[in-house]
């Protein structure tokens, strides 16, 4: 889980970053990619954690790690289905944080990786024809039952593309759960965490990622998106068209979008079902997993968005 410690409403602390003891191997590179980000965007306007010191040595702790700065927020996983003072008893502050949401994927977009030292990170040529092919495989070696709409889902997206493709940094798992804010209002973003998925690809899924579960209707007792009230907060296509007035970007193929993130977020949430036993978190998987990839399918049977020539 990266460098990640959190209390209820609060981050207190220089923390450090390093996988668990028992993680495989490769979680180190996973460590060290956090790193490289984190280094990266000392400078812009992204909100971060400050990079303080790599050590890749294994021989200090046992694995590599590093150190990151003091984060003084909250986070919305502090405490579930509660939000401090006065967003809690106040609906239409919440309407702040969703803006800063979104205002996060809108300046990640904007940071120049390759001049910021990120080339290499990942590939960003060809990243949306390697999509289906990649998960695809991924979830055939994880397969262990049927999850309907898989076909469907997958059939179309195989046939369709983005209008338009610009490379930017993004997160991986952009949501509530990897940001903070500052205390008290305006709700601002103080930092966007935890980078081990993180790679230069589109900025885009990234905004899907946070908003695939997103309703329209947030005007009263819309209820929780995932772990977090979203009453009071914009509908959906507000905040699109929020992302598209602050970032020049058309969100006119956001349905390609949309049924990736629901497409590739059931297949990893199944790798974590599959391999539950009998822990209670994981295998509450299992119906979010199909509900994922039923809402996916059905978006791709009754989009309009035309097939890539």
């Amino acid at each position: 889980m990266g460098g990640r410690r959190r209390a209820p409403f609060r981050r207190g602390g220089g923390s450090r970053g390093e996988p668990p003891a028992a993680a495989p191997a490769q979680r180190d590179a996973g460590i060290t990619r956090e790193w490289r980000i984190i280094q990266a965007l000392s400078g812009t306007d992204v909100p971060h954690t400050k990079a303080l010191a790599m050590c890749p040595d294994a021989a200090v702790l046992g694995r590599p790690f590093y150190l990151m700065g003091f984060v003084d927020g909250w986070s919305p996983m502090g405490s579930i289905g509660l939000l401090p003072e006065p967003f809690q008893s106040q609906p239409a502050a919440r309407a702040e944080l969703a803006h800063e949401l979104i205002e996060g994927v809108v300046r990640l977009g904007a940071v120049d990786w390759q001049a910021n030292g990120l080339s290499g990170l990942g590939r960003p040529d060809g990243f949306h024809d390697r999509q289906v092919a990649r998960w695809t495989s991924f979830y055939h070696r994880i397969r262990a039952r049927e999850v309907p709409g898989y076909d469907e889902a997958t059939r179309w997206l195989d046939r369709h593309r983005p209008l338009d493709f610009q490379p930017g940094i993004m997160h991986g798992d952009y949501q509530f759960a990897n940001v903070m804010f500052h205390h008290g209002r305006p709700g601002r973003l103080a930092a966007i965490v935890d980078w081990e998925m993180g790679t230069v690809g589109d900025p885009k899924l990234d905004l899907a990622w946070a908003l695939q579960g997103w309703p329209e209707n947030t005007t009263a007792d819309a209820g929780s998106v995932g772990y977090i009230d979203v009453t009071g907060m914009p509908g959906r296509s507000a905040l699109l068209d929020h992302y598209a007035t602050r970032s020049g970007r058309q969100v006119d193929d956001f349905d390609y979008y949309i049924v990736l993130a629901r497409w590739k977020l059931a297949i990893v949430l199944e790798q974590g079902f599959q391999r539950a036993g009998d822990d209670e978190k994981l295998r509450s998987f299992g119906p979010i997993v199909l509900q994922l990839m039923r809402d996916a399918a059905e978006l791709a049977e009754t989009s309009d968005y035309p097939e890539a020539r």
